[in-house]
Parts: structure tokens; C-alpha cells; sequence
């Protein structure tokens, strides 16, 4: 066991961590509670903590000149650090005094210092944005902020809006994963919340400009959102999301068939008979049993005769130099003919690297796997935000997620999510399934990826035209519910 796991275990211990219903300060009501302020009463737990904190700003290398714990819970943290480390600290008031130098930071400001703020919990961010404003009157920079617990609600995108970097310990889904493994909580539990986590984001973009702007108390998706006309025209979309988007708006189709079959043939001609009905047409062509060179330059050809883009759910997860002559060469080639792929982050940012060195250049893109369908996933809440980072660190060539539902208000980004079922029993397999409406309209998907639905429907183009037109209405209805 980490020390973070351990440390989780101990905070569930001392009460720091509850379950029922309570109220924050943004007046959200949460079936979760991370009260630390009890740790005051623990203090091996508030130095094991202290040191975690000191450890997460060497191991980000963050330059600061002076620390400042957001009142009142941080300030006994930042107090620890600062006295066993000789940092210089500053303390803000919540309100100034009626006499004496009436100041609202107590300590050595000088202009053009830069103060790191640390603060126990974040949800929406506004408390640690509050503490920066103060200090920004006293002529200091912020640029950072170490957090113990992120409650993964939009406190990272709100600060990163406002030119502040967020760096979590914990996060929400990783107390979950631990506590749930522990049997301290159980299934029904780990999920009421990680729905509640998922369906509360406190952050979303303004359509004007791109700026994001703190929501509290409503779920995003239930906030103004872009149409994909207009996100297809945002300055840093990649060049083959902007074009999927385009094209999403023409054909009035949010519809990827997974075309997992095996013969070549069967292939071309579902290609060509649903064409009219999807955007993006997934392809497993490593199942095909009779696989030649022709099938790739063949799928291009009906993909441009009905406008979509051909997308090879390759999955890839090894080290850069492999993946790189994976995508490039070999009997597939995939490169050569398919517009996006998918990877894993697992083997960390080599593996864009070397998929980027080849797609690149073509005008290819990829996909991160954020989130997976299956049941057991080992694709958690921590492994999610990984892979996020991952992302905007190479926006240049990823261009969103397979993924769940939506995992960032960063509208550039594409998210798109298989399991998707007008019926919704699993498979015996691991397999879940969600609805169109449930994925697009509730989840804040972009993409619908549907493949036994269609596939094993009596009349497939039917099957597909009902898809179709159920995975558009949800996203209407997102977009006039925004509106509300």
C-alpha cells in the first residue's frame, strides 16, 4: 500500500471523510463530505500530509518565493511546511482589521513575488481564486496551487481559465477506488457518488469567447453549450476534429457504426450501405480473415463517396519506437489509410510521440482512452484525469477521448463512447450499455459508437437511421436545454 492509500484509509478513520447528505459552500448538496478540518486534532496525519505536499511542489518543480494556506484549514498545513522547510510564508485575513495597519496579508509582500497557495479541498476552485485576488492587491503573482483533495467537479479548468495551475494529491476517484477496495464503502455507494462527481461539474465555457466561468449547484451539460458548427471554427481545434464536426452538422448525424466483422467484403458493404447514415466508421481490421492492402485504399474511397471518416480502434499500448512502426508499417498500414486511431496512456506520452511522428505529417488523429465500457475497468477517475493532461500537453495531434461521458469544458476537444445500446441489458461479457439519450444529451458525449445494435438488427439500415436520429435528437435537446 502507497502512502496515499494509506493516508486515505486513516482520514476515512478519523472521520475526515463522510458519506450522507451535506451541503457545500457553494450551497451543491453532496452524498460525500471531506471534512479536514478535524486534522488539527491528528498531528502525525497533519505532518504526513504537509509532507506530501512539500514532496508534490519539488516533484512539479515550482518556482515561488513565498506560500500562503487558504484560511483556515490550510493555514496549519502551510505553518508545518514553512517552519520545517525555512519558507517564507504569508497569511490572508478574511477580513482586514479596524486598527493597526488594517492589512489583508500579514508578512513580507513584495511586488513581483510569486505566491504558491495551499488549500485542503477544492470544488469549484473560487476559494483558492479568492485568496489569489487578495494577494494580487498586494502586488503578488500566483501561478500555482497545491491542493490535498480535488473533488474533480471543475476546480482544475475554472483556475487553469484564470491562469492558475492546479496540482491535486488525491482525487475524489481515487478515495473511492481505496475505500471501496478496503470495504470501507460499497459498490452502490462508489457509484451514487462517482454519478453525483460526473453530473456536477461547477464549471463551464462561455460560447463568446472560450472563457470559462464558475457554475455553481447544475450539472454542465445543463449550461450553454456549443454547437458543433462552432466549435468546429474554435482557433486550436485540431484540423480532423473541426472536419468530423463539420461533418456531424451536415449529415445531422453524431452516428460511428464499430464494424466488427470479418470478412472484407461484409465490411465494404456495410461501409457503403450505412454511409449515408454515420460520421466516423470504427474498424477492428486485425479480425478480418482475408485482409490484402486493396481493403484500405477501398475503404477510403466509399468513406469520401459518403462523406465520413474512418477510424481504427487499433488501441495502441506500447512504447513510442513500436508504436510508431505499428501505425506506419506491417500488413495493415494503418496510417495510410485510416483517419484516427486510439491508444492507451498507461505507457505514458511516448506512445502520442510515436504515433504523432507518423500521423501527423498525413493529417492523421488520435484518440486517448479516458474511460472503457466493460465492467472492472481498471480505466479509473485518477487514470482519467492522467490521461486528460496527456491530451492538452499534445493537442497537436490528440484530438479527444473515448470516454464515458464528458471529462473536460475544453469545447476543442471530441469525446466519443461505445457501449451505446437502444436497449440496455449487458452482454455477459462485462459489456454495459447506455442509451443514445443517456450518453448524449444526460453525459455530454459527443459521438455515439454503436456497433451489436446495428450489426445484429435484422434490416441494419434501419437499425442505423434509428440510431442516427436518436443520437442527434439528444443533442438538440442538450444544446435548447443549455439555452434555459
Amino acid at each position: 500500500m502507497d502512502n496515499v492509500d494509506s493516508l486515505i484509509l486513516k482520514l476515512h478513520d478519523v472521520n475526515a471523510v463522510k458519506f450522507g447528505e451535506y451541503k457545500l459552500k457553494s450551497g451543491m448538496m453532496t452524498p460525500i463530505y471531506i471534512d479536514l478540518r478535524v486534522l488539527v486534532s491528528y498531528p502525525a496525519l497533519m505532518n504526513q500530509i504537509a509532507s506530501l505536499i512539500y514532496q508534490k511542489l519539488q516533484d512539479e518543480g515550482l518556482q515561488f518565493d513565498s506560500v500562503c494556506g487558504v484560511p483556515y484549514t490550510a493555514l496549519p498545513l502551510a505553518t508545518i511546511i514553512c517552519s520545517k522547510h525555512e519558507l517564507p510564508m504569508l497569511i490572508r485575513r478574511k477580513e482586514a482589521k479596524e486598527y493597526g495597519t488594517k492589512r489583508m496579508v500579514e508578512g513580507n509582500c513584495r511586488d513581483g513575488d510569486i505566491c504558491l497557495i495551499i488549500e485542503d479541498t477544492v470544488t469549484s476552485g473560487t476559494s483558492i481564486l479568492e485568496t489569489a485576488e487578495v494577494l494580487y492587491k498586494e502586488g503578488l503573482k500566483v501561478s500555482d496551487s497545491v491542493v490535498l483533495m480535488d473533488r474533480e467537479q471543475g476546480g482544475v479548468e475554472m483556475l487553469a481559465s484564470k491562469g492558475i495551475r492546479l496540482h491535486p494529491i488525491i482525487s475524489m476517484f481515487k478515495v473511492l477506488n481505496v475505500l471501496q477496495a478496503a470495504g470501507r464503502i460499497d459498490t452502490q455507494m462508489a457509484q451514487n457518488v462517482h454519478k453525483f462527481i460526473m453530473e456536477n461539474n461547477t464549471f463551464r465555457y462561455n460560447i463568446e469567447n472560450g472563457n470559462g466561468v464558475p457554475v455553481p449547484k447544475k450539472p454542465c451539460i445543463e449550461h450553454t453549450e456549443m454547437s458543433y458548427a462552432k466549435r468546429a471554427k474554435l482557433p486550436k481545434i485540431h484540423p480532423l476534429a473541426s472536419k468530423l464536426m463539420n461533418i456531424m452538422e451536415e449529415k445531422q448525424s453524431n452516428l460511428c457504426v464499430s464494424a466488427d466483422v470479418t470478412s472484407s467484403e461484409e465490411l465494404l458493404e456495410l461501409a457503403d450501405s450505412l454511409g449515408s447514415k454515420i460520421c466516423l466508421l470504427k474498424t477492428h481490421v486485425d479480425i478480418l480473415k482475408d485482409y490484402t492492402s486493396e481493403i484500405g485504399q477501398k475503404l477510403q474511397a466509399v468513406a469520401e463517396k459518403h462523406n465520413f471518416l474512418i477510424f481504427e480502434d487499433r488501441k495502441f499500448a506500447d512504447i513510442g519506437n513500436t508504436v510508431k512502426h505499428q501505425y506506419e508499417g506491417g500488413l495493415y498500414q494503418i496510417s495510410s489509410w485510416s483517419h484516427i486511431v486510439n491508444a492507451h496512456a498507461v505507457p505514458g506520452p511516448g506512445v502520442v510521440k510515436g504515433l504523432n511522428a507518423v500521423g501527423r505529417p498525413l493529417g492523421r488523429g488520435c484518440l486517448l482512452i479516458a474511460q472503457m465500457s466493460s465492467q472492472g475497468s481498471l480505466a479509473t477517475g485518477e487514470y482519467t484525469q492522467a490521461t486528460l493532461r496527456m491530451a492538452e500537453e499534445h493537442s497537436d495531434f490528440v484530438m479527444g477521448f473515448i470516454c464515458g461521458g464528458k471529462i473536460t469544458m475544453r469545447p476543442e476537444f471530441i469525446h466519443m463512447t461505445p457501449g451505446v445500446q437502444l436497449q440496455t441489458p449487458g452482454d455477459g461479457l462485462g459489456q454495459q450499455y447506455s442509451t443514445p439519450e443517456e450518453v448524449i444529451k444526460n453525459k455530454g458525449s459527443d459521438v455515439i459508437i454503436v456497433g451489436r445494435g446495428i450489426l445484429e438488427a435484422p434490416d441494419r439500415l434501419k437499425a442505423a437511421e434509428a440510431y442516427r436520429k436518436s443520437g442527434w435528437d439528444g443533442y438538440t435537446q442538450r444544446l435548447a436545454l443549455s439555452q434555459q
